[in-house]
């Protein structure tokens, strides 16, 4: 299956192709691929995707508890290392400097919903350097007596969520590339 709530924005091999996340939940799994274009350069979008170490920029009033995720960019967010929290739920395992981070669910975080990983890739789109592609994958185990209804349900509400992320990353990067 590759529409929603499996796939949302993807173009091309983007829900099909491999990320890291894939790698770091043992099967079964649901892998959950969402994406946008961004008219931003690609190092811009990334130190946007390096601000989630600090806010989630998704509903802060779900999950950020109403504080307001930083508007600007905050400068050193963008240096990030293995074992850093990142995006509340997630501790960073794998760093491709300037273009993804992964990371597994807290111990938290795998206890409320079972284990699960991420992969946020910023690809570099079109010839002139000034759009690329965000792309984020989920990765979630299917073990379980609860894993059916789980996956389901996580499967619609982290398209909610992530829908408005990659919306509001793309819109700081683009706001930031016209200043």
């Amino acid at each position: 299956m590759t529409g929603l709530p499996l796939a949302w924005g993807t173009v091309g091999d983007e829900h099909t192709r491999p990320y890291p996340a894939d790698d770091l939940v043992p099967g079964p799994v649901v892998a959950m691929t969402r994406a946008v274009a961004v008219s931003a350069p690609a190092a811009l979008t990334w130190r946007w995707v390096c601000q989630t170490r600090l806010a989630p920029h998704s509903y802060d009033l779900v999950d950020n508890l109403g504080r307001r995720s930083p508007q600007e960019l905050t400068p050193g967010a963008e240096v990030l290392r293995v074992g850093d929290r990142m995006a509340i739920v997630y501790e960073l395992t794998d760093l491709e400097d300037g273009h993804s981070w992964s990371g597994v669910s807290t111990p938290s975080a795998s206890r409320l919903l079972g284990r699960f990983a991420t992969t946020y890739a910023v690809e570099p789109d079109g010839p002139d350097g000034r759009s690329c592609r965000l792309v984020c994958r989920l990765v979630v185990t299917r073990r379980g007596r609860a894993a059916w209804l789980t996956t389901r349900l996580l499967a619609w509400g982290d398209l909610v969520m992530m829908r408005r992320q990659l919306l509001n990353l793309k819109g700081l990067a683009e706001r930031d590339a016209r200043r």
